[in-house]
């Protein structure tokens, strides 16, 4: 079993000051799901090496078991420090891929060419397709054979408006993601609250909520693939 996790590699913003990037409990936890599942795993990112964390992820109140047991993992953060350009990556290799968040992919992921050919290739090759929180922005701008956006008429989630609203950043991110799912045509689905752990399936495509969702859409990511094996 191999997985492709791709991650961002944009650490700004938009044109604040304010640092972003990967969020570190949802690149950790499917980590940790995946390889304690004996999968093999590679990371891969927009430009390559090591793609920034965001801060806010690296506070107390943020930090997890999951996460802390990466900061112990030294083979882990060395994997981490030399991720492979996303523009060298061939479907042949993996049976599915993840798409942890964070703010990053907002700006970065959302139309990424060398993403969009690997979405459209994995599902195309009948392999799942897989992310969480505002990594749901990679399936904007994918297309099924017919030209339609991938997520129209399809069950989807991501993080939410009331969430982005509670991290006051609305009016920061370049696009509101449920609002984006939604103009796109997907039929978005969430928790009753903010931040519950919440994930949904339809057919090859798994999408999670938000941090806390991290492990379980992982774990639906597994059930998907042992489906098919």
């Amino acid at each position: 079993m191999k997985i492709l996790m791709v991650l961002t590699s944009h650490d700004r913003m938009g044109d604040t000051d304010h640092k972003t990037g990967f969020w570190l409990e949802e690149f950790a936890a499917p980590y940790y799901v995946f390889k304690d599942a004996g999968a093999e795993i590679t990371l891969a990112s927009p430009k390559g090496g090591l793609p920034p964390v965001d801060p806010t992820s690296q506070a107390e109140e943020a930090l997890t078991e999951e996460t802390r047991r990466f900061e112990a993992d030294d083979q882990a953060k060395a994997q981490l420090a030399s991720t492979r350009r996303l523009a060298e990556v061939e479907l042949d290799d993996f049976d599915a891929i993840f798409y942890p968040g964070g703010h990053g992919p907002l700006w970065d992921l959302t139309g990424d060419a060398d993403s969009r050919r690997l979405i459209e290739a994995f599902l195309a090759a009948e392999r799942p397709v897989a992310a969480v929180c505002h990594a749901p922005t990679v399936l904007l701008d994918v297309k099924t054979p017919a030209g339609e956006p991938l997520v129209k008429g399809r069950r989807v989630t991501g993080f939410a408006n009331s969430e982005e609203e509670a991290v006051g950043l609305t009016g920061v991110v370049p696009h509101l993601l449920e609002d984006a799912l939604k103009e796109k045509g997907g039929h978005y689905t969430r928790s009753q609250e903010d931040f519950a752990p919440f994930q949904v399936r339809d057919g090859l495509l798994v999408t999670g909520q938000n941090p806390a969702s991290s492990a379980s859409t992982a774990r639906l990511l597994l059930e998907v693939l042992a489906e098919r094996h």
